[in-house]
């Protein structure tokens, strides 16, 4: 029977020449380090097996069973690994690089280290999983799922009423140029992870940890960023048109040059915030606190400033014309050469 198989009857199987171990019943089997390459395991039920460092490159383990096994350091390059049960692996160290992880579940996965590199991670369900220091540059993830979770497991894991509130974990992950479309990224971590130039439209960061993360000219075009934190983050040259960031923590970041026409903006703190030449045009500034923030030269036409904090801001040579700015603070801001052309200022007159 299938379930009487072990480690010595597969490597057997594969020195004869064997390459298909489709469907197999291979639960808890111990094949670490072996060199099992371009073999199919389509449908096999390799739960709990002993997989570290083992040599499965470009294999076919499209819906594999690998809940809860053991593969640190295995090297999976350009593997098939579409629609596989991969919750709770551990894939730490490991190497995906041009794998197809293509509709996989990697819920609570350990992936940190891991080389994503140029992987396909499209509509993957990775809630909770571990990218700390992974390398996912050019990597796909159009519509994954690392949103955060109230309760650790899922509908197969044993502790799956367990309430304990988690997240995915992207620390110092590299994303740039990553495919991040329409992902679903609430509650992430990715203090200090590496975005430049990734491709985040239509993205959910929502309460996402961004500090220190590294932006510049990623499109953020539509991204939801309400609540997030982006203090000390760079996001020189990126796009952030009709973008929403409600509540968002912009502290110390650098946003100069930055594109935030139509940007949803109200309530966040921004203090320190460097935004010279930033187009906030018909952006929603209303209660932000930009108080000591650097916004000379940024085009702020139409932008809406009711009640914005404004104490000690630079506003040098930035364009207000029509901005809306009602009960503002400008306590000993500069506005030196700035342009004020039909702007609603603070005590409701119009300046003409």
């Amino acid at each position: 029977m299938d379930a009487a198989l072990t480690s010595q009857d597969i490597l057997r199987r594969y020195a004869k020449g064997d390459r298909d171990f489709s469907g197999l019943n291979l639960n808890g089997i111990k094949l670490s380090g072996a060199n099992l390459s371009r073999t199919d395991w389509l449908d096999v039920n390799l739960s709990k097996a002993y997989l570290n460092s083992t040599v499965l490159t470009f294999s076919c383990l499209t819906r594999a069973n690998m809940r809860g096994a053991l593969m640190v350091g295995a090297n999976l390059c350009g593997a098939n690994l579409n629609q596989a049960s991969m919750s709770n692996v551990n894939l730490s160290n490991a190497d995906l690089h041009g794998a197809s992880l293509q509709g996989a579940t990697l819920f609570g996965a350990n992936l940190s280290l891991a080389n994503l590199m140029d992987t396909n991670l499209i509509d993957a369900d990775m809630r909770t999983v571990n990218l700390s220091g992974a390398n996912l540059v050019g990597a796909c993830m159009k519509g994954a799922n690392l949103r955060q979770e109230r309760a650790i497991g899922d509908q197969h894991e044993i502790d799956a009423g367990k309430k304990k509130r988690s997240t995915a974990s992207l620390t110092g992950a590299n994303l740039s140029g990553a495919d991040l479309r329409g992902a679903n990224l609430s509650g992430a971590d990715l203090h200090k992870a590496d975005l430049r130039g990734a491709n985040l439209q239509e993205a959910t960061l929502s309460g996402a940890n961004l500090s220190e993360a590294k932006l510049n000219n990623a499109n953020m075009q539509g991204v939801f960023l309400s609540e997030a934190n982006l203090s000390c983050a760079i996001l020189t040259g990126a796009i952030l048109n009709n973008a929403k960031l409600e509540r968002a923590i912009l502290i110390d970041a650098d946003l100069n040059g930055v594109s935030l026409r139509n940007a949803i903006m109200a309530d966040v703190k921004a203090s320190r915030v460097q935004m010279q030449g930033t187009d906030l045009t018909d952006v929603k500034l209303t209660r932000a606190d930009l108080s000591r923030a650097n916004l000379s030269g940024a085009i702020m036409i139409r932008a809406n400033l009711i009640e914005a904090y404004l104490a000690r801001t630079n506003l040098a040579k930035a364009d207000l014309t029509d901005a809306i700015l009602n009960r503002a603070e400008l306590s000993s801001a500069n506005l030196v050469g700035a342009i004020l052309k039909g702007a609603t200022l603070p005590d409701g007159k119009v300046h003409k």
